[in-house]
Formats: structure tokens, sequence, C-alpha cells
């Protein structure tokens, strides 16, 4: 049960670990445990885990060392995910197109397009994520992939923007109300009952900590 376990939820980034306790603490949820650290700063246990959940993240750490302390830190049998989605900015609709549009202006604005470095997917082209996995460990559990209808509204979709590295609050910082308004007046007259509809593709990389002998 829920109730009977504790689970963490760990981010290097302030603002987000305030908002997952902000709707812990609505939600009552006090099984909830929120932790600003690095993902090779985290002090845990050993084998303290059943699961590990990286979310749409492993390619901006390091991530060697960050799979030989996972390994440790799940129990036998335990399984790490890698997760991804796809890109609201990325898509065909004239919408998304907009949306890049608008954020590309906006990075470069504000002097964060360097924020996302040119090549920066080069080495898990070299040394694809399981095979990090497998020299770290682990046994692979599975590449599973899923989609999704998702509609936005443009709060939402402004919210979600602030949890990306490139545009987040301490970048945007005294314009963030400036660019709120400039996202809605530019995907305001998008929206179908004010909202922006979406098909998510998600995928998760599954592999497990060998079971002791």
């Amino acid at each position: 049960m829920a109730g009977s376990r504790t689970y963490w939820a760990v981010d290097a980034e302030p603002d987000m670990t305030d908002v997952v306790r902000a709707k812990a603490t609505a939600a009552g949820a006090a099984h909830v445990r929120t932790v600003t650290a690095g993902a090779e700063d985290l002090h845990a246990r050993p084998a303290g885990f059943e699961l590990i959940v990286i979310g749409n993240a492993f390619h901006r750490l390091r991530r060697t060392p960050v799979a030989q302390r996972a390994l440790a830190w799940l129990k036998p049998g335990g399984c790490l995910a890698l997760c991804w989605s796809t890109s609201p900015w990325a898509g065909s609709q004239d919408w998304q197109r907009a949306l890049d549009s608008k954020l590309q202006a906006w990075q470069s604005t504000l002097g964060a397009s360097g924020r996302v470095p040119s090549g920066w997917d080069e080495s898990r082209r070299q040394e694809p994520d399981r095979a990090v996995l497998a020299r770290a460990g682990f046994e692979a559990a599975g590449r599973h992939t899923f989609s999704v209808e998702h509609h936005w509204t443009i709060r939402e979709l402004a919210g979600f923007i602030r949890s990306t590295s490139f545009l987040p609050p301490s970048v945007l910082a005294e314009h963030a109300a400036e660019f709120d308004a400039d996202l809605t007046a530019e995907l305001g007259r998008q929206t179908v009952n004010d909202r922006l509809t979406e098909t998510v593709g998600f995928a998760y990389e599954l592999a497990r900590r060998p079971t002791a002998a």
C-alpha cells in the first residue's frame, strides 16, 4: 500500500521540489519526501529502493556514475526506469511550430540559447543508455512505448516550460509575466475550448539489478 512506503521526489532545482512539496501537502501525501539534490550528490542508503525513475533527464547526468550509484541504491531485483516523452514544441501542428519559434525567440532574447549545447546527444549515440547500464551491472528488462492524447491549457504549458533546463524560472526571472502574456497572445487564437491537443509519445527503458545468487 502507498502509505506503507516512502517515495522520494528528487530534483536539483529548488523550485521544482517546492512544487512537488506543495502538491504532496495539498494531497495529504505524507509518504512523499522531497529532496533537492543532483543525482550525482544524492545520499541514500544501499539497497533502499525497489524502483528508481529518471524522467527525461539521464542524458543530462553523468551517466556512468549515476548508473553505478542507482545499482547500489536498488534492492536485488529492483528496477531502474529511464523514461522519455516527446516535447510539445517538437510536433508538426501549427500551434507546436508557433511554440517552437516563440521559445527560440525567448531563449535568444534572454541569452539562454547556449543552455542546450550543440551535440549534446553525441555521447548517447556513441554509447547508448542500455550499454551504460549494462556496464554498470544492470540486466536489460525491455523497452516499452505508448501514446496518450493530452490537452494543455496555456497556463499548464507555461508551467511545463518552466520545468525545462532551457527556460526555468531562474532564466525567465523578472520577464516571467511578459513571457506568459506573449505565450497567451501567440497560442490563444489556436486553442479549441481553451485547450491545445497533442498526442504524446512515451517510452521507458527498464533495467534490473540482478538478484543475489
